[in-house]
This record gives structure tokens, C-alpha cells and sequence, in this order.
């Protein structure tokens, strides 16, 4: 039996930056302009600590200008609104990103509120959300944009094709069906309470896996030749006492019958900072009034 493809994420964001890396000299040789991140960071995630610093390396590698704000996990929330009302004041920055999750003291959906949307290059201000629902250009997650990234270079054209977004998330789940309706998709949303799913998997085209259960969806609940994007990131023990991260879907059975899937790690987490610098170069892009490249 042959094995399902790999989609590899690491490559196709390598290429997607270095195009990315030409678009931003354009800029700043043309026009005099050079795209600004600034990323917030409040307490000491060690998750989060480990994104924040792989984000500002692949913003400086792409000649961006990188503003890093780390905060003392004590910050009241006030002075957290009062830090993003001065970055949304700030010409140099065009993209603004809070690292979640925040300490509890904070109120999450405030902070995302608080961002300019036209800076919101994460794309969870609810003008963005609704513009998105709307089928309006908009600041789109990161994540959901990198999968369909996979899925069209893999695909081409998706219209038609059946899909199966599993989990419902504001940050994967509800904006992964948004792209998939808008390029024409017969889009099911499946979650917790969705009965018989092994049923519903079975009929799919595309599955987007983005729960959260560790290696949670079977190899035969899969339609032969389908094409798996699993967004899943779960850290779980090895018989040895180490530790390793596997996705959502149970990938050694799964590779047996997809016609094509990403690993984990390997996959979509290279395209999720890869479209977070996209964004920053499209914001800075609007906020000049320049034409957005195709990226």
C-alpha cells in the first residue's frame, strides 16, 4: 500500500519568507517604508517565551523591524491596554500581536479589542472576524491561512470538494470554515458533540483536525485518498519516560490511507509564523496605501 505524501510546512514556509523577505526590500527601497511587528508577552510561558523568540528571529531574518514587549507576569491589565493603545499610536508598527494565553487577572477578549484592527495581524478583532464571515478582506488567523496555504498547493482549486473542520475554536475552527466556504467547500463543523464522527470523517475530502486530543482521529475513520491538515500539537510521554509531540490524528495509521497529510512536528506550525509576518507585510502594506503583493 502506498503511503500518503507528506505536506511539508518547514519547506513551503522557507519559500513563502523568502518571497516574503524580497517584497519587504521592494519596500523599504522603493518606498522608504520597512514593515514593524511588535509582539507583547506577559509572564513567563515557557511555550509562549520559546514562540515569541523563534517569531522576532524570523522577523529580523526577513528585514522587518521587531518590537518585543515583555511584561512581568503581575501586569495589571491597565497597563497592558495602556502599552497597546501606544503601539496602535505608533507609525513604526503595523502589526500587533498579544502572545496567549494571559494570566488570569486579564481579560483576553479586552486585550484583542484594544488592538487597531487594521493592526490585528493574529486577525481575532471581531471587525476582522466579521469581515472574514463576510467574505470581506481581512486580517485572517494564522493558522487557518497556513493550512489552506497546504491545501491548495496540494489541491489546486478546492471548490466542490467535501470538508471536515474538526474542533471550533475562534482561533482554528470557526475561521478554517470561513476559508473553506469562501473557496467554495461543502464545509462541516465537527466538535464534542458531533455524533458518529467517525461517520462524518468518512465522507470527507478534506480534514482539518484542530481539537486537541492527542492522535484522537483513527486511521479508519479516514476516506481513502484524503487529504489530512492536522493542526493538533500535543506533547505526550514515550514507554521510556521522554516525551514527544503528536497531533490530533493518529498519524501511523492515518498515513496508510490519506492521500496526503502533515506531520507533526513539520506541518502547519512552520506556516503559522510564516503567515504572521504575511500579515504584517499586508498591514503595513494598507496602512500606506501601496499595493498588497500576492502571497
Amino acid at each position: 500500500m502506498t503511503e500518503a505524501k507528506r505536506m511539508d510546512g518547514t519547506l513551503f514556509s522557507a519559500k513563502l519568507r523568502d518571497t516574503l523577505a524580497g517584497h519587504v526590500r521592494d519596500l523599504r527601497d522603493l518606498h522608504h517604508v520597512t514593515p514593524g511587528l511588535a509582539v507583547v508577552l506577559v509572564g513567563k510561558d515557557p511555550a509562549s517565551q520559546v514562540y515569541v523568540r523563534t517569531k522576532h528571529k524570523r522577523t529580523v531574518e526577513l528585514g522587518m523591524k521587531s518590537f518585543e514587549h515583555t511584561l512581568p507576569e503581575e501586569t495589571p491589565e491597565h497597563e497592558v491596554l495602556t502599552l497597546i493603545a501606544g503601539l496602535n499610536a505608533d507609525p513604526e508598527v503595523h502589526g500587533i500581536l498579544v502572545q496567549l494565553p494571559l494570566p488570569k487577572h486579564i481579560d483576553a477578549q479586552k486585550v484583542i479589542e484594544a488592538i487597531d484592527p487594521a493592526k490585528d495581524v493574529d486577525g481575532f478583532h471581531p471587525v476582522n472576524v466579521g469581515r472574514l464571515a463576510a467574505g470581506i478582506d481581512a486580517m485572517v488567523p494564522c493558522t487557518p491561512l497556513g493550512s489552506l496555504m497546504l491545501l491548495k498547493d496540494r489541491l489546486g482549486k478546492l471548490g466542490g470538494l467535501d470538508a471536515v473542520v474538526v474542533g471550533r475554536s475562534n482561533i482554528v475552527g470557526k475561521p478554517m470554515a470561513q476559508l473553506l466556504i469562501k473557496e467554495s467547500c461543502t464545509v462541516t463543523v465537527a466538535h464534542s458533540q458531533t455524533r458518529d464522527l467517525p461517520a462524518v470523517l468518512r465522507r470527507a475530502d478534506i480534514v482539518v483536525a484542530a481539537i486537541g486530543k492527542a492522535e484522537m482521529i483513527r486511521g479508519d475513520w479516514l476516506k481513502p485518498g484524503c487529504t489530512v491538515i492536522d493542526v493538533g500539537i500535543n506533547r505526550v510521554e514515550a514507554p521510556d519516560g521522554s516525551t514527544r509531540l503528536v497531533g490530533d490524528v493518529n498519524f501511523a495509521e492515518a498515513v496508510k490511507v490519506a492521500g496526503a497529510i502533515t506531520p507533526v512536528p513539520g506541518g502547519v506550525g512552520p506556516m503559522t509564523i510564516a503567515c504572521l509576518l504575511r500579515n504584517t507585510l499586508v498591514a503595513c502594506c494598507r496602512q500606506h496605501h501601496l499595493p498588497v503583493p500576492a502571497v
